[in-house]
């Protein structure tokens, strides 16, 4: 009866409405990320343009991203966390009803632009309203549904654009997508407890942006943003590759080679929901990132080296999956306990830009490995990032020096 009533109890937290509007805030991220890519043919067939010239759109998005997300870091620590989440998921949805209304190529490109912007914002503010909200001791399993949401944003975007595209056209489906935007926004806007406002207000002068440089140059933050550039390198090489690898280097059919990344993708959703309830019941961390990364090296490296046939290549992608899911919290309280108070935003946003390096360094590396003929080394190139993953993790100092 008691545990029953500590869990209706906890229920109404209100750090529970946060979690939830925060981690709803990420699933738009991801949805937006894919927005394009499964309405690309129908984009491409109107606007008459090459692929090349439709990759300028992605590429907008990405390098905005990457630029302007730590200072969107900054920006957090300073303002608080809630409004300029407001304006990001505000910005993203203008901006994609804008390409959706107006028939021009190169404003739909602007507007891939602009939604970079709005990208720029969720990272930083995300982690930084969690971090201040939520109580130490539930704050990893928050960080779990957090992720989760994203995964499930990346997971539900392609069918149900297409389902909008099937029903009112891409251009509706921009507008559709717009849409949901809008609605996270405005929950957002009308909770107001638990902001994220920083512990020690900032002095926005040069003297307290050169204190909060150092501190992202420190060597803790700097291996932080190390460990996520390999893991955004590990995960590119298994989503965008493993299919076409693993056809050329076992023979394996195209829907057995899909329905392991499947396998992969799927485990890893329900890896993220047991990382954050071990979270809660271990501070050992790093210990369990290594852990998950040396198992994750070890089953792409079982791929790489042997034709394991069907069941087993389903089963090694599975376990893999499974890890790179349960590490996941433990990897976001890596950052948290290396984070001084009030640098949540900065330190977050500087970190998680690893993920834009990684996304441009992934396909440099593994479609040059792929263009020699060599798909083995697309899996130990996998394993090879998982143990340097666990030599950043192992060599990290506790918690950064304060400001």
């Amino acid at each position: 009866m008691s545990q029953a009533t500590g869990i209706l109890n906890a229920s109404r937290a209100p750090h529970v409405r946060v979690v939830g509007v925060v981690s709803a805030a990420h699933f738009v991220s991801h949805y937006y990320i894919l927005l394009l890519a499964p309405l690309l043919p129908f984009v491409r067939a109107e606007y008459g343009v090459s692929y090349t010239e439709i990759g300028f759109a992605f590429a907008a998005f990405n390098v905005v991203s990457a630029i302007l997300q730590t200072p969107a870091g900054f920006l957090v620590d300073r303002l608080g966390a809630r409004i300029p989440l407001v304006g990001g998921l505000l910005l993203g949805s203008c901006a994609f009803a804008v390409a959706g209304l107006i028939d021009s190529f190169w404003v739909m490109v602007a507007m891939f632009a602009v939604a970079g912007i709005g990208n720029a914002v969720y990272h930083p503010a995300d982690y930084a309203l969690l971090s201040h909200a939520v109580p130490a001791a539930r704050v990893g399993q928050a960080y779990s549904i957090h992720t989760f949401a994203g995964m499930l944003g990346s997971a539900v975007a392609p069918a149900s654009l297409l389902v909008m595209q099937t029903l009112w056209g891409w251009r509706g489906a921009f507008i559709g997508a717009s849409v949901l935007g809008f609605a996270v926004a405005t929950v957002l806007f009308a909770i107001r407890d638990n902001d994220a406002t920083p512990v020690q207000p900032q002095r926005a002068d040069r003297k307290g942006s050169a204190q909060g440089w150092r501190l992202l140059m420190s060597p803790a933050i700097l291996l932080n943003l190390g460990f996520f550039v390999l893991l955004a390198v590990m995960s590119g090489g298994v989503y965008n590759y493993s299919v076409v690898a693993l056809g050329a280097l076992h023979g394996t059919s195209v829907t057995a080679a899909n329905a392991a990344l499947t396998a992969f993708l799927l485990l890893s959703t329900v890896g993220v929901l047991t990382g954050g309830l071990l979270v809660t019941r271990t501070g050992r961390h790093g210990t369990v990132a290594a852990l998950s990364l040396a198992g994750i090296a070890l089953s792409t490296a079982l791929v790489a080296q042997f034709d394991l046939g069907q069941l087993l290549l389903i089963a090694a992608m599975c376990a893999g999956g499974f890890l790179f899911g349960i590490m996941m919290p433990s990897r976001d309280m890596i950052v948290r306990e290396a984070t001084p108070g009030g640098s949540f935003g900065k330190v977050f946003g500087f970190v998680t830009t690893g993920f834009n390096i990684g996304g441009i360094v992934s396909p440099l590396i593994f479609g040059a490995v792929m263009d020699h003929g060599a798909p083995q080394l697309v899996f130990l190139g996998v394993a090879a990032c998982s143990l340097a993953a666990i030599a950043t993790v192992a060599t990290l100092p506790r918690r950064a020096p304060a400001e």
